[in-house]
């Protein structure tokens, strides 16, 4: 069994919608442990370094207004196989093709927006972690609901 931690965030649309709640429950109902979570708003040099792969192609621009536009839910996920659970979770990068009982199937519309980011390897959160939340800020601790989850 691989415990994995994962960073997902609640996109400025998510928030402005009122979705961040919903998502959120759709998640822990998975059987994720939330080890972290915070309200922010990213400033341009976080959001070029989140999306350093996207900087230089056509859309890094739009993209980036869009991420500092509003106040944002970063938060980091634990459980097993973590990155792979939120990615089938959030459904297809695109709304319009995201499978239905997804978040993004069920809840969005546009490519453009499409509520919710998740890590897409255990190498990329690790990183993606780091970048929003500081040593100190992801916690460690017991839930009794675990073994009733996932086998030992």
């Amino acid at each position: 069994m691989a415990i994995e931690r994962t960073l997902v965030l609640v996109k400025p649309d998510g928030l402005q919608r009122g979705l961040v709640g919903a998502i959120v429950s759709r998640l822990e109902g998975r059987g994720l442990k939330i080890v972290a979570m915070k309200l922010m708003r990213l400033d341009a040099a976080l959001a070029r370094r989140h999306y350093e792969a996207h900087v230089g192609k056509p859309f890094f621009r739009g993209l980036a207004q869009f991420i500092t536009s509003s106040p944002l839910v970063a938060m980091v996920l634990e459980g097993k196989d973590a990155v792979e659970v939120v990615r089938r979770a959030m459904g297809d990068t695109d709304p319009v093709k995201a499978a239905p009982g997804t978040i993004r199937g069920d809840l969005g519309l546009d490519i453009g927006r499409n509520l919710v980011h998740g890590s897409d390897s255990p190498e990329a959160a690790e990183r993606e972690v780091a970048l929003f939340f500081q040593e100190g800020e992801v916690l460690d601790y017991r839930r009794d609901v675990d073994p009733w989850i996932t086998e030992s």
